[in-house]
């Protein structure tokens, strides 16, 4: 566990604590409460049984109790389980805990010619964006390198992530969100194909961001009359490794839109990326780029820094990025600075079921993480042991960073079509097969604030979306 930069907040250990047997306390009680009559209707329209549905619904201030319906019950949280990564990040590591990337220049230079390496080490940063590499290179050319007469070296050694295809979750390897978490990350190693109509010359011209050395594209597709519908598969896409192309045709109806897809060269990533951003820069590469370690010995010439933990979980939370939650999870069990030591994912469960123990009680068959993403059909927790890590944070110092984090219904993120009262609510939702969820805080017409966490687990859960929009809006009443 990296310790570095962790606040400490013994008011917020000693108020939990007391928070914590309070919360207990009234959790205890035997649920007294049925669903609402409009939660149940959009149950039955949906063919969804009410035993399919957990929830918790909690006063924030003394945590009283508002509806509990099967809360103690294991179900699968999808995408909730982010709010309990995030906030374990937020008590262990601070809101203002950055990542750091070191550069290293190992050689002589004169006149702009490098005759020598230089290696760049991840830590783990969730967002080292196409933007943000072009600035580590930049720097590297603001110091006077122009020519590199050895390789760019790449140390990936940090995190310790075992050997799986990307389609293994569901058969959907260039889906973003399947991307593999890597200590070293370069722009969540996707690209994104632009389609731009060219009327008059019969085309749609094709763009691809980043530049990756050694792509080669079909730059233009034959342009179609007739409506938008599934663009997609009328493009006739075929993803080859090194090789994009386009066999069937753009709709002109489409206007200009956007495919962003995981590479499926994801190991070799951020070498063609380097590669070809540093050539397209203007710098020039005798060497090739390739994996190695980083200089054991020696300070770094220059770190990149990532913007605060409290600004990149807004990007987790309100997107539901899994990828940056991966990363982030697993940041969380990075040894301690000076010590030897990866990150792999069975000690990364270790550190946030440790976490979640000492916060909300030991764990029992309630609980069980796989990953930090809720991205898995394994991952367990009830309803009633979410409520108390979102009771917990609205009584911590991070409180403020935690909640403005979550998607605000009607506005942002993945609640910006949502049907609830615009900017009364910020929730997570939670959707996979079989689940869909939603979890946070709510604004009574009051001026107070509720906890609610709402989960169902069922074949038909994400036609009964209704039902967690009915009971989102009984709880703000």
């Amino acid at each position: 566990m990296k310790e570095k930069g962790r606040p400490k907040w013994a008011l917020w250990h000693a108020v939990g604590g007391l928070c914590l047997m309070a919360v207990g306390t009234v959790l205890a009680a035997p649920p007294a409460q049925e669903l609402p009559a409009e939660v149940l209707s959009a149950l039955r329209v949906a063919g969804v049984p009410p035993e399919a549905l957990s929830v918790a619904i909690h006063e924030t201030s003394g945590g009283r109790r508002v509806l509990n319906w099967q809360d103690g019950k294991a179900v699968n949280p999808a995408s909730l389980m982010k709010i309990i990564t995030t906030a374990a990040a937020l008590d262990r590591l601070g809101p203002a805990y950055t990542w750091t990337t070191p550069v290293w220049v190992v050689g002589s230079l004169n006149a702009g010619v490098l005759e020598g390496r230089v290696h760049i080490k991840g830590a783990g940063d969730p967002k080292i964006t196409m933007e943000r590499v072009w600035l580590l290179l930049r720097r590297l050319q603001q110091q006077g390198v122009r020519e590199i007469r050895g390789d760019f070296v790449l140390d990936n050694s940090a995190f310790a992530v075992p050997d799986a295809a990307p389609g293994d979750f569901d058969g959907e390897p260039l889906r973003p969100y399947n991307v593999r978490p890597s200590a070293l990350l370069f722009n969540y190693r996707a690209i994104t194909y632009s389609f731009v109509p060219d009327a008059a010359a019969g085309v749609a011209r094709v763009l691809a961001e980043p530049t990756l050395a050694g792509l080669q594209l079909d730059r233009t597709v034959p342009l179609s009359a007739g409506p938008c519908g599934d663009w997609r598969a009328a493009l006739k896409p075929e993803f080859e490794p090194g090789r994009t192309r386009f066999a069937g045709s753009y709709a002109t109806a489409c206007g200009e839109l956007s495919w962003p897809l995981a590479d499926p060269q994801a190991a070799t990533y951020e070498a063609r990326l380097i590669e070809g951003l540093w050539r397209e820069m203007g710098g020039q590469l005798q060497g090739t780029v390739r994996e190695g370690p980083a200089p054991a010995d020696s300070k770094p010439s220059f770190e990149q820094r990532s913007p605060p933990l409290a600004e990149l979980i807004r990007d987790i939370n309100k997107f539901s990025n899994n990828l940056m939650s991966q990363q982030l999870f697993l940041s969380m069990a990075l040894p301690a600075p000076g010590t030897r030591g990866v990150a792999t994912p069975e000690r990364a469960r270790e550190v946030l079921a440790g976490w979640l123990a000492e916060r909300t009680g030991p764990l029992s068959e309630d609980a069980f993480i796989d990953n930090g993403s809720g991205l898995s059909r394994n991952t367990r927790i009830s309803a009633q042991r979410l409520a108390r890590v979102l009771l917990l944070a609205w009584d911590s110092p991070v409180m403020s960073e935690l909640m403005s984090s979550l998607p605000i219904t009607g506005l942002d993120g993945t609640l910006r079509r949502s049907r609830a009262p615009a900017g009364r609510g910020h929730l997570k939702t939670g959707s996979l097969r079989d689940v869909a969820a939603v979890a946070g805080y709510m604004l009574m017409p009051s001026g107070q604030r509720r906890v609610v966490v709402a989960i169902i687990n069922h074949p038909q859960a994400n036609a009964a979306r209704p039902a967690l929009d009915a009971l989102v809006q009984w709880a703000m009443r």
